[in-house]
C-alpha cells in the first residue's frame, strides 16, 4: 500500500475549506452571483413587462421572424416552437429557428423583439458574419473546458503544484480561458442580433417606434445576461492565474 501523500491532503483540505476556498467566495463566486441575479432580474422583469403588450399589426413572434428571413432573402431557414421558458435559440447546423411557446404564438412587443434577435443570428450566418463563425468554433473548446477544466484544476491542487500537478492544474486553467474566450467572441455576436432587429422591425413596419422602444429595452435586459456571463468568466480565468502564479505573482 503505498504512503499517504499528507501534504496533497492539506493542499485539498485548504482548496475546499481554508482561505483559498474562502478568497474564491468572496472575490469571485458570490461578485459575480449577485451580477447575474441583477442581470436575470432585469431580464425577467422587462419581458413580463412588455409580453403583456401587444403590437399594432398583431403579429405571431413566429411570422415576424418569417418576415425577416424573406426581407432578408433567407428561405433555408426553419421557424418552430420548442420546450422551455426563453429557450428561443437560432441552430446554424440545422438552420433551424427555434422559439418558445410564448415567443413563438405570442403577439406581444416582447416575443417580436425575441423573434427579431434570433432572425438576426440567422442573417448573421447567411452573410457569414465572422464573429458568429468564430463563436460556432469556439463552442466545442468551451464545452470541453466547461466539463473537464475544473476538475483538472482540482486534481492538479490534489498532486501538489510542483512538477506534473502544475501542468494539470495549467490545462485545466485552459479550459476555463476557453470558457472566457468564448463569452467574449459571443458579445459581440448578441449585440450585433439585437441592433439588425431593432434596425428592421420599423423598417419592415411590424412595430411602430413607440413599440420597438420596448423591444429594445427587453434586448438591452438580454444582452446584460451576457455580459454578466463574460464578467464572470474572466474573473474565474484571473483567480486561477493568480494563484498559479501566472499574474499577479500568487502562487499556492
Amino acid at each position: 500500500m503505498p504512503a499517504i501523500d499528507w501534504s496533497s491532503l492539506h493542499t485539498v483540505g485548504f482548496f475546499f475549506f481554508g482561505p483559498f476556498a474562502l478568497e474564491h467566495l468572496l472575490f469571485v463566486a458570490i461578485p459575480t452571483l449577485i451580477l447575474g441575479g441583477i442581470a436575470s432580474l432585469w431580464v425577467k422583469r422587462a419581458y413580463a413587462k412588455y409580453s403583456k403588450m401587444g403590437n399594432r399589426q398583431n403579429v405571431t413572434g413566429a411570422e415576424a421572424a418569417k418576415v425577416i428571413l424573406r426581407s432578408a432573402g433567407i428561405y433555408d431557414v426553419r421557424v418552430e416552437a420548442v420546450r422551455g421558458f426563453l429557450s428561443d435559440h437560432y441552430d446554424p447546423r440545422g438552420k433551424t429557428l427555434r422559439l418558445s411557446p410564448e415567443n413563438y404564438s405570442g403577439t406581444s412587443i416582447a416575443a417580436v423583439g425575441i423573434a427579431a434577435h434570433e432572425a438576426g443570428h440567422a442573417m448573421q450566418h447567411a452573410q457569414n458574419y465572422a464573429p458568429l463563425s468564430l463563436r460556432n468554433m469556439a463552442v466545442p473548446m468551451a464545452s470541453i473546458g466547461s466539463t473537464f477544466g475544473y476538475l483538472a484544476i482540482v486534481l492538479g491542487f490534489f498532486m501538489g503544484l510542483g512538477g506534473p500537478g502544475k501542468v494539470i492544474a495549467l490545462i485545466g486553467v485552459t479550459g476555463i480561458a476557453a470558457i472566457a474566450l468564448f463569452q467574449l467572441i459571443n458579445l459581440p455576436v448578441e449585440f450585433d442580433a439585437s441592433r439588425r432587429a431593432l434596425q428592421v422591425l420599423p423598417e419592415i413596419g411590424i412595430l411602430n417606434e413607440q413599440e420597438n422602444a420596448g423591444a429594445r429595452k427587453v434586448l438591452t435586459a438580454a444582452a446584460m445576461t451576457y455580459v454578466a456571463a463574460t464578467v464572470a468568466a474572466i474573473a474565474e480565468l484571473v483567480f486561477w492565474l493568480m494563484h498559479l502564479g501566472l499574474i499577479g505573482g500568487n502562487s499556492e
